[in-house]
Parts: C-alpha cells; structure tokens; sequence
C-alpha cells in the first residue's frame, strides 16, 4: 500500500479518459480501473473528491461552431457530465467505495445539489464525492469546474488525468517525435512558454491560489496511486 502525500485530492478525470479506446461513450473497463485505483487510495485514509467531464458525450464548443447557440450547447455539455458522473459512482460503489455526486445545477432525482460544506463532510466521513455539472454557468469549461471546487475544498493537489497522454509537452507529441516532455514546471514558465496545462481561467485560479497540478496518464497502471504517493509521474507544475 503506497504512503499518500496528500490528505485530500481532486481528479478530473476528462470525457476523453472514460471513452478509452471506444469512439464515444463510455468504457467500462475503464470506469472499473478509476473506481478499484480509487478504493486502494482510500485505503490509505486520503480524501477524494473528483470532478468529470463530458467530452466522450458531448462538446458544446463543438457544437457551438456548428451553428447551435453556445449556453444551450453548454448546458448539453453538463448534462453528460451528469452521466458520466453516474456511470463512475455506480463503478465506485460496485467496489463497496461510498460516493455521493453533486451537480450544479439541479437534478434531484439523480444528485445531491452542490453544497460546498456538505461536500466536504461527505470527504470528512470517507467518501468520495464526484462533482457534475462544471460550474453550472456556460462558457466554462470542466477544467475551471476542477480548479474552482478544488480550491473551495480546501485540496492539496489538483490531478489532471488524460487519456493516453502523459504529461505536459513544449509542443504536440502526436505530430512531433522530438517533443519534449517537462517533468516539472512552474506557473511562470507554463505561461511565458504558452504552454496548454489547462484552460487560461483554471490555470490563474492555479496560480492565484498555489494549487499544484499533476498531469498525467490515467491510463498508465496504478496512475493516481502512484500521483498521490509523490512518484514522478506525468508533469508537476507547482510555484
């Protein structure tokens, strides 16, 4: 059993990661590799809390660009995160992990509606609470969801979990064979070097607020034991 780091994290784990090898939806292989990695590190008494996005569903911006009015196209967006929301805490609790899930915005019959002081009971008492919706407003991406709520409860750290892709690059690795990886990064030079760690508003909540961030592959075997155990994985980027 590894020896955590952290007392309390967030993961976002992106659409992307949950469609795994699948061309959308999502793969239940997967979703069962997040729940039984999450239930090992609750052994070792860390506190999780995770928010998902919807991407392996639906993309407003996408959708956006392609004629549909951008804050319907964005409220589609948080109703798959929604269902991915569900789809991992069924995951979780098949493995016996007590998990809530809140949404911004209201879907009672499914989530608990976000509460920031219920929520961080919930993480006090042994659960992992999974957060939907985003931020419940348009124009704002999961990335910012994960930043915002991950500051609001008070975590450590902020893990940035990927799909296949393991770490930060000074260019895109997919069409670049000389990219080049960062083991560690400071906010500064994420910036001057223009580098894609987040989306600009989560990236200067990151900043103002001195979260760290992981980046790295939620694919990879053991990936978030081994993030909150403090082995280099990915690319740290940190003050």
């Amino acid at each position: 059993m590894v020896q955590p780091r952290y007392k309390r994290i967030l993961l976002k784990v992106s659409g992307e990661a949950l469609m795994g090898d699948r061309p959308f939806g999502i793969d239940a292989v997967v979703a069962k590799d997040i729940a039984e990695q999450l239930k090992e590190v609750m052994k070792t008494g860390v506190e999780v809390a995770i928010v998902v996005g919807g991407g392996n569903i639906w993309r407003g911006a996408v959708a956006a660009a392609e004629g549909m009015e951008r804050t319907a196209a964005d409220y589609a967006g948080m109703l798959a995160t929604i269902i991915n929301g569900l789809a991992l805490q069924n995951a979780l609790e098949q493995e016996g992990v007590v998990t809530r899930t809140q949404s911004a915005i209201n879907v009672h019959a499914v989530a608990e509606p976000y509460i920031r002081r219920r929520a961080i009971r919930h993480l006090e008492k042994g659960r992992v609470v999974i957060f939907a919706a985003g931020t419940g407003n348009p124009y704002m991406t999961t990335d910012t969801a994960a930043a915002l709520r991950a500051i609001e409860i008070g975590a450590e750290v902020l893990l940035m979990g990927k799909n296949k892709i393991d770490g930060v690059y000074d260019c895109d690795p997919s069409t670049n064979r000389e990219a080049k990886k960062f083991e560690r990064l400071s906010y500064v030079d994420a910036l001057t070097k223009r580098l894609e760690v987040m989306d600009t508003t989560a990236f200067s909540l990151c900043l103002e607020n001195r979260l760290p961030i992981i980046v790295f592959d939620l694919r990879a075997p053991r990936s978030i034991e081994r993030a909150i155990s403090g082995e280099a994985i990915g690319t740290l980027v940190s003050g």
